[in-house]
């Protein structure tokens, strides 16, 4: 049976306390699949009881993994509802954002005048997991897992949570929302990405906007898409995705996922088992239905909007896309017919 240890609130070189939590974990055993329910320990990254004092306030908070030894999650478990957190971000990073234990990082969001602001990575940051709408625990299949510390690039995973209100706070109620990490030593065949997907721009009052997305994989690695999952704010109606293949000048296009986002957020199986690799592109799509009358861009509070199409992938061995966003300035200046792309599904905005 495998042994967790850790060192919580190491002092770093500054006079603050950083939630600085190594994972020091020790197992014997050969490679192979964590199956079994014994081979597999847990991890709890939450927000260290930290009081919001105002709404669309986004915290951060890092844990820094043992560079000696590789890890590999396999599962992520939600301690949140969303009474209480809007959403929550997982980031792999390879620096964290700040030394600090908790940060603003929210970009232009509403900020807490007694932390500091940062980006939630200081250096090669990459989405590795999501959740909003109460979405339930994400488990991922056999065998495949995201390599975390020791060798990889991954060395600190932050914590982003996103909270819309603070009523619940009112009181002096402090918050501990987070994630309950699944992890095992056991080395994992197939190596687990994500492949994020989004736009800029802005949608009209009274309107319906198609905000779209394209990316062609450059990279020589074949990738395994089996789960996706959709964000929208209030706006979203419908979200697509689509694996793109032109062939004698005409588009193919064969659905990767569909969903309506005002449903729980979560990773759902993918449409179609298909693989995407060097030459093929993903096109995304969110459906925007606005009776408001004023505009509404992109942005980080509730009162804004946004557009993202996740891809929960995974590939043979160890490589996964250096590529980790594929991002549009959206509408009005793109689509993807300015893009070229054509035979375009008529179904793409309905379910």
């Amino acid at each position: 049976m495998a042994v967790l240890s850790f060192v919580q609130r190491n002092l770093l070189r500054s006079k603050f306390f950083w939630h600085f939590v190594c994972f020091a974990f020790f197992i014997h055993g050969q490679q192979g699949f964590a199956q079994e329910q014994e081979e597999i320990e847990t991890f709890d990254l939450l927000m260290p009881n930290v009081l919001p004092k105002k709404a669309e306030t986004y915290f951060c908070t890092p844990i820094r993994i043992d560079s000696d030894t590789d890890y590999y999650l396999v599962g992520f478990v939600p301690n949140a509802t969303m009474e209480t957190a809007h959403h929550m971000l997982l980031y792999g990073c390879e620096e964290p954002g700040s030394d600090e234990e908790v940060w603003n990082c929210g970009e232009m969001a509403v900020k807490d005048p007694s932390l500091k602001s940062a980006e939630p990575c200081k250096k090669g940051a990459q989405v590795i997991y999501a959740w909003a709408h109460d979405a339930p625990a994400l488990q991922l299949p056999p065998g495949v897992g995201f390599h975390v510390g020791g060798r990889s690039k991954i060395q600190f995973i932050t914590l982003q949570v996103h909270y819309a209100s603070v009523d619940r706070f009112a009181g002096g109620v402090r918050d501990d929302s987070g994630v309950f990490l699944k992890y095992t030593t056991i080395r994992q065949p197939k190596s687990a990405g994500v492949l994020l997907m989004g736009t800029g721009g802005r949608v009209s009052a009274n309107s319906v906007e198609y905000m779209e997305t394209a990316c062609k994989i450059n990279e020589d690695k074949v990738i395994h898409p089996f789960a996706f999952r959709t964000h929208t704010h209030a706006l979203g109606r419908v979200v697509s995705g689509y694996k793109v293949s032109r062939v004698n000048r005409r588009d193919e296009w064969k659905l990767i996922g569909k969903q309506d986002p005002q449903l729980p957020q979560m990773f759902y199986p993918v449409a179609n088992n298909l693989t995407l690799s060097k030459g093929d592109t993903v096109a995304a799509r969110c459906t925007m239905v606005s009776n408001r009358n004023w505009v509404t861009r992109i942005g980080l509070t509730s009162d804004d909007e946004m557009c993202n199409f996740y891809i929960l992938y995974w590939t043979e061995g160890g490589e996964v896309l250096n590529t980790k966003h594929c991002f549009s300035m959206g509408p009005p200046i793109y689509n993807w017919s300015r893009n070229r792309l054509n035979n375009i599904p008529e179904d793409a905005s309905t379910l």
